[in-house]
């Protein structure tokens, strides 16, 4: 019943109270109406009686339907002393009182029910002492109540197929007001699904009677603003955090490749300043990824679309990353068909692009391949390299924010250069995903009415 929705379980107790109200009324007027009837025959049975009294000496007891009163299905008679026949009604063929009933009878009234041969049904039974008679007597009468069982059963009859009707639009109209009950809960509903942390105006809608349901959303509505000043707060702090953080990187990087090219030092001060520096480029990175994340909010990057030529691009990210792969005794490749072009923001794409390549170099083996091409609708870019590829337990989560695998919690990754990748895809209106085989491929599909040139010429180079 629990996991039943809340309109089905008001309307369910709506219609179960329904029943239970229908079930008392109608019991009360069955009964009701069964005394109303059961007085009647008492009273006629009475009358009957008193009238044969009042004609005891010498009077006939008339025959049913023979215009003597009496109703169909009814009998009279008159018994003496140990239940012997006086008179009675013709056709009466049973002896309907015992003889201890019929001695009963003679100390006062006796009201009994019972079946008897030639009636239909039950008959009621009123029996009196006929105190006009100079022997010892009794006056029995009775009448079948087949008549008021046929009108029980018509009232039972009448309760059921009503009462099923009135469930039925009970039901309805408690269902309805359900509805009309919960309109503001599910209002407030639909709204929240659309709020956001980053709009200030979004509030959920608020009911005009001031109930609970009021009070709840007001509450909600102080959760959110709760809510959007710790979300801007730390928005702002990890935007001036990583802002701050390029400069004294840059710096250091500066000045360990500074030291690096002057060669005045031994092979292990060597290693160490190639690992100084590619702490640096770390660093950088994650600053850059850090000032996206802050300006991306909940997914909606900000983006300045200009026609950009895909072989440039690539030309970039290379030369960006020349230095640490050759350090690291890797080679980038390019593979772009000339001509192919892109809508959309270079700087952006350059830092989705450049995110990849740096896990490529990190994680992966062998080289790192920068491919593009135009399809129907749309433009691909993909980073490939030879290494192990994307383990069991990062590979359905690769794309969120601080999803890391076990390689990268043992080299210092973030988990954030995935989530910047896919960000930057969707900022564009496409999608970032895994290509399945052997090494590492991540793909980009940027919507772009992108073709290559008839007779495309690979471009291929090598570190």
């Amino acid at each position: 019943m629990s996991r039943l929705p809340i309109r089905v379980r008001l309307t369910a107790l709506f219609a179960l109270a329904t029943i239970v109200v229908l079930m008392g009324a109608g019991l009360f007027v069955y009964l009701r109406l069964r005394t109303d009837l059961d007085e009647g025959v008492d009273a006629n049975l009475h009358t009957r009686a008193a009238a044969i009294d009042a004609n005891a000496r010498g009077a006939r007891i008339p025959s049913a339907g023979a215009g003597g009163g009496q109703p169909e299905e009814s009998f009279s008679e008159v018994l003496g002393p140990g239940g012997r026949v006086l008179d009675a009604t013709p056709g009466l063929r049973a002896q309907v009182l015992t003889p201890a009933e019929v001695r009963r009878a003679m100390r006062g009234p006796l009201m009994l029910e019972r079946e008897i041969a030639g009636n239909e049904g039950t008959t009621r039974v009123f029996a009196r002492p006929l105190p006009r008679r100079s022997a010892a007597s009794v006056v029995v009468v009775g009448q079948s109540l087949d008549d008021r069982n046929v009108a029980l059963s018509g009232l039972v009859t009448s309760f059921a197929v009503g009462g099923v009707l009135a469930i039925l639009l009970m039901s309805g109209l408690g269902y309805a007001v359900a509805t009309a009950g919960l309109a503001p809960v599910e209002a407030m509903r639909r709204r929240a699904a659309e709020v956001s942390l980053t709009h200030d105006g979004e509030r959920l809608p608020l009911p005009a009677a001031h109930d609970e349901i009021r009070r709840l959303g007001e509450t909600l509505n102080d959760m959110l603003d709760r809510l959007r000043r710790s979300f801007d707060r730390e928005r702002q702090f990890v935007a001036d955090a990583s802002h701050e953080l390029r400069t004294p990187v840059a710096v250091v990087k500066t000045e360990l490749e500074g030291a690096l090219r002057t060669g005045d030092y031994g092979p292990h001060v060597h290693e160490a300043l190639v690992a100084a520096i590619d702490e640096c480029d770390h660093l950088a990175q994650m600053a850059e990824d850090l000032l996206i994340i802050a300006r991306a909010g909940e997914g909606e990057l900000p983006v300045r679309r200009e026609t950009v030529a895909v072989g440039q691009l690539f030309d970039g990210v290379r030369e960006h990353f020349v230095d640490r792969a050759t350090q690291h005794g890797r080679v980038v490749r390019l593979d772009a068909p000339g001509g192919v072009e892109v809508r959309a923001d270079q700087l952006r794409l350059s830092q989705a692009l450049g995110n990849l390549v740096d896990n490529a170099i990190r994680y992966g083996a062998g080289d790192i391949v920068l491919r593009a091409r135009g399809v129907p609708g749309g433009v691909v870019l993909e980073v490939s390299d030879q290494g192990p590829g994307f383990g069991p337990d990062i590979a359905g989560r690769a794309f969120e924010r601080f999803a890391r695998g076990d390689g990268a919690r043992t080299r210092g990754g973030t988990g954030l250069g995935m989530a910047i990748v896919r960000a930057v895809a969707e900022a564009h209106g496409g999608s970032a995903s895994i290509v399945p085989g052997e090494g590492a491929t991540v793909r980009l599909w940027l919507p772009q009415d992108a073709v290559p040139q008839p007779a495309p010429e690979a471009r291929a180079a090598g570190v």
